[in-house]
């Protein structure tokens, strides 16, 4: 099985800086992870997309976050990061790890699929 564990979240001023970071582990090894990204979901709203990162770099990001938030990602490491600058209220919301196409070995066996994290709280007062 893979885990995701997201870190770095917490409470900022508007303007203000966070980087959030989150690594993928598993109880066998991990073979490859097609793409990493992040999600958010604010108090009574759907999950919506932020950002994603391909195997290769390739990098999309919502509308709204553009030009303030940068994703990055270890492919060795098996870990990818938010940084997200000029944070504005409407940016609070817990915000989720993502990690797709994930092949794992356990023992002689391989298996793909999606994974998900915990969720970490960004709050950003006004």
């Amino acid at each position: 099985q893979v885990q995701l564990v997201e870190s770095g979240g917490g409470l900022v001023q508007s303007g203000g800086s966070l980087r959030l970071s989150c690594a993928a582990t598993a109880t066998g090894r991990i073979i490859s992870i097609n793409t990493m990204g992040w999600y958010r979901q604010a108090p009574g709203k759907e999950r919506e997309f932020v950002a994603t990162i391909t195997l290769s770099g390739s990098t999309k990001y919502v509308d709204s976050v553009k030009g303030r938030f940068t994703i990055s990602r270890d492919v060795a490491k098996n870990t990818v990061s938010l940084q997200m600058n000029s944070l504005k209220p409407e940016d609070t919301a817990i915000y989720y790890c993502n990690a797709g196409q994930v092949t794992f070995a356990s023992g002689t066996l391989w298996y793909t699929n999606d994974y998900w994290g915990q969720g970490t709280q960004v709050t950003v007062s006004s």
